[in-house]
């Protein structure tokens, strides 16, 4: 299993999509924030109508306008990343090989999903780190508790998003196709965003995360986050289960 986990860190690591995945997700939210408070400094009424009555200047600004971002685009970019750990073993032939070595197949699975899941953790750290970094090159100021819990609440944004995008390894793995997965990634955005203009509110598991973060905790609560995270382990669970029983009838 260690075996299984270094070898899957190492192949995401060196691979040109886990490199871009990560920079989609660090560079690419924290220029659209950047961006956005740029907006906001222009002092333009329309544009300020236009990013959203919480938009400001301030660290909750700046936090939710994160996690606007962070529940659409980092819901893809992470889908993607994993559609792509699982389908490509398809795509390129070499889940053939998988079946030679002494590692099963469920254990292969499980260590993609605790890669994955290492990734999309380091990856959120990373991006609230330089979150903070814009704040202060604001000029907002030393963070105080409340602005660090707004880092907290985008971390674990982050690490939803990164499981809520498990089920696009499932499908991956189902399908035998890269390609599904990520049809499955966009999928999720595009359900993720009806439902919360919808008003589907904290019982939608895809939308729960980032309304529990946009609303600093009041309008979610543990037990519709509980939900989210049995959906996350019910997907990884059938991922794994699927690997396990994969047989070569093609």
């Amino acid at each position: 299993m260690n075996a299984a986990m270094r070898v899957e860190a190492v192949k995401l690591m060196r691979s040109r999509v886990g490199v871009i995945g990560s920079a989609a997700i660090v560079a690419g939210i924290l220029v659209l924030c950047a961006g956005m408070m740029l907006a906001l400094a222009t002092g333009d009424p329309q544009l300020t109508a236009k990013l959203g009555p919480d938009a400001s200047l301030t660290w909750d600004g700046l936090w939710n306008t994160a996690a606007q971002i962070t529940s659409a685009g980092g819901l893809l970019a992470f889908g993607v990343v994993a559609a792509w750990m699982f389908g490509r073993e398809f795509g390129d032939g070499t889940i053939t090989g998988l079946f030679a070595l002494p590692v099963g197949r469920g254990a292969i699975a499980a260590a993609k999903l605790i890669v994955f899941a290492a990734w999309g953790a380091a990856v959120s750290i990373l991006l609230a780190g330089v979150l903070v970094a814009l704040g202060l090159i604001a000029g907002f100021g030393w963070p105080d508790a409340a602005a660090w819990a707004g880092a907290g609440r985008q971390i674990a944004l982050g690490v939803f998003s990164a499981g809520l995008a498990v089920p696009a390894a499932w499908v991956a793995t189902s399908a035998r196709s890269l390609l599904g997965g990520v049809s499955v990634a966009i999928g999720l955005v595009v359900v993720a965003q009806v439902g919360v203009v919808a008003g589907a509110g904290g019982w939608m598991p895809l939308a729960a995360p980032a309304l529990w973060a946009i609303s600093a905790g009041t309008a979610v609560n543990g037990a519709q986050l509980g939900v989210t995270v049995a959906l996350v382990a019910l997907c990884a669970a059938g991922t794994a289960w699927w690997w396990h029983r994969l047989q070569l009838d093609r």
